[in-house]
């Protein structure tokens, strides 16, 4: 598990998003064995009013450029649940 990583996402996506809920998962164990592995495999929900008016793909693309920093050296793949508050 990487929490460094967990934790420097947190830090990005509250300084960029201000979320009212954030929740960042480490899921590289599920992708032992495959290309990506120690590069960090990560599944973010988050819930910040940044994304209201939002299409999906502008919701995905705000949390990829908070995290711009770390791909993809250190970010290998990233699932993204992003919600405005009341969703």
């Amino acid at each position: 598990m990487s929490v460094e990583k967990v934790e420097r996402i947190r830090a990005l996506l509250t300084g960029a998003l201000a979320p009212e809920s954030l929740e960042v998962i480490d899921e590289g164990h599920k992708h032992v064995g495959h290309g990506g592995e120690g590069k960090g495999h990560f599944l973010v929900k988050i819930v910040s009013a940044a994304f209201a008016g939002q299409s999906p793909i502008g919701r995905h693309r705000l949390v990829y450029g908070a995290l711009a920093s770390m791909m993809p050296d250190e970010i290998h793949a990233l699932a993204i649940e992003a919600k405005v508050p009341g969703e």
